[in-house]
């Protein structure tokens, strides 16, 4: 269990490194692909081992804030996003999510 604690906070750790560097600095020393699954194992991990979450965790707030000199603008259409999808099973629950919140009965075809 040491060794899944550790793990966690190594991950934590490196995420909102990489996090402040991309939203804040708009830089990134890795690569989106490298950050994504960073991200993707702490939240598996959290999955697991639910009593070590924590409200600071990554997984626990949206990104970072914006850098300097962006507009606040309302959207017309949302803007939705993949969350990270990984496999074919997150991505028909990211469909049914997505499907159920612009209340569609059925999306279109993608591919």
């Amino acid at each position: 269990m040491r060794d899944v604690k550790d793990r966690i906070e190594k991950l934590k750790k490196a995420i909102n490194k990489y996090r402040y560097q991309y939203h804040v600095l708009n830089k990134l020393e890795i690569s989106e692909e490298a950050l994504d699954s960073l991200k993707h194992e702490l939240k598996k991990l959290e999955d697991e081992y639910p009593d070590l979450i924590t409200p600071d965790s990554p997984t626990q707030r949206v990104a970072g804030k914006a850098l300097k000199g962006f507009k606040k603008i309302t959207h017309i259409v949302p803007m939705l996003s993949l969350e990270d999808v990984f496999s074919e099973e997150e991505f028909s629950d990211w469909e049914k999510r997505i499907t159920k919140l612009l209340h569609i009965s059925k999306t279109p075809e993608l591919f």
